[in-house]
């Protein structure tokens, strides 16, 4: 069967000055991250065969089991072909930011946010949440260093991968909100985690107050070891952690009961990473957004069947069915729910969280984050 490419071509402007006065804006993702112009502007192809036409995207995520049907085939969106790369997060995420070199892309809501706040964003989400994990597991003491609880991290050093990562803006949210910590009391020491040479890849405005280091030289692994610092915030595990013995500590050892009252408190599932889109892609075909929901929701649906068949062992955990419905217990019927209204109270506190901790440089609400297209769904 013989197939036709066909490159349509829409007219985009985007504004780098402000288009009234000419003046430029100023933001708050680095250069690093606004190197992707030229790919921004690439216009998608339309794949014509048998007289019928589909868009060509493509697609770059890690590899999820609740994905893995959109990436393979078996689930296709309506109107589009896609063309899947399944890929570690980290170079998922660096690659798109900097260079657009996909379409569709999963991205740390820490940065998409950053972007979204601007107003200008090369990138349009869609309420897709690949990953979501709650964030007590992420807290790292030195034993010798008397942390028991929060409060105990006032007057301490306390290092972080990046202030804006993702799951560091959880934890300082639930260090501020539940826990009743004074942030501006903590000294916080910004490195790579388990290697030295780590940066900031957002620009951000630090709230008054905030005790905040550099150390590029150093990685906060190495620091716990030496007692640099005395504890550590990261959603990587890091290597001191197995390294020290009983010398580094959680301060949460049961995190799941924790994070069990937290959700159960707060109504608060954190979300780590969106599905987001380049703007080019959306503004020719805003239908896309949808389309592309429908078919993730579907291969989340089917992935759900999986792991909760007795037929056979789907995932390679002994009473993998059981454990599943044990752990959606409280979560409702959906456990990892997708959308604007079922996540509200977690977009609207990650909303709050950010413009507190200066990623934002606007205060947003769940409704700024999505287009209009994503905020209804057809009712029969």
């Amino acid at each position: 069967m013989r197939h036709t490419r066909v490159v349509l071509w829409c007219k985009l402007w985007y504004a780098v000055d402000k288009p009234d006065t000419g003046v430029a804006c100023d933001m708050t993702v680095n250069e690093a991250g606004r190197m992707g112009q030229a790919g921004a502007d690439r216009a998608p192809e339309i794949i014509e065969s048998g007289g019928t036409a589909r868009l060509h995207l493509t697609l770059a995520t890690t590899d999820y089991d609740h994905v893995r049907d959109l990436t393979n085939g078996a689930v296709r969106a309506e109107g589009i072909v896609l063309t899947g790369f399944v890929l570690p997060v980290e170079e998922v995420f660096f690659r798109f930011i900097k260079n657009r070199e996909w379409d569709v892309s999963e991205m740390s809501f820490g940065k998409f946010i950053g972007f979204a706040s601007q107003g200008n964003s090369p990138f349009v989400g869609i309420p897709v949440f690949p990953s979501r994990v709650f964030r007590h597991s992420a807290f790292y003491a030195r034993a010798d260093r008397g942390i028991k609880s929060p409060k105990d991290l006032e007057g301490k050093s306390v290092g972080i991968p990046e202030w804006a990562q993702t799951a560091g803006i959880y934890a300082r949210g639930f260090l501020k909100e539940t826990a009743n910590v004074d942030l501006t009391k903590i000294k916080w020491v910004q490195a790579g985690m388990n290697e030295a040479g780590r940066e900031e890849k957002v620009e951000f405005k630090l709230p008054p107050g905030i005790q905040y280091q550099q150390r590029r030289d150093t990685s906060i692994s190495a620091m716990l070891l030496s007692g640099e610092i005395d504890a550590a915030i990261s959603a990587r595990v890091p290597d001191a952690f197995g390294q020290g013995g009983a010398k580094i500590v959680r301060l949460y050892p049961d995190y799941r009961k924790n994070e069990m009252a937290y959700h159960a408190a707060t109504g608060i599932y954190p979300i780590m990473h969106v599905i987001a889109m380049r703007r080019a892609v959306f503004e020719c075909y805003p239908w896309v957004a949808m389309n592309l929901f429908k078919a993730f929701d579907e291969a989340k649906a089917r992935s759900l069947e999986r792991i909760r068949d007795l037929t056979a062992s789907r995932i390679p955990v002994p009473w993998a069915a059981a454990i599943a419905d044990e752990f959606g217990k409280g979560f409702g019927d959906d456990p990892f729910p997708y959308g604007l209204e079922a996540n509200r109270k977690t977009l609207d506190a990650f909303c709050r969280f950010s413009h507190d901790q200066g990623i934002t440089a606007t205060k947003l609400t769940p409704d700024d984050l999505f287009p209009k297209e994503m905020r209804a769904s057809v009712r029969v």
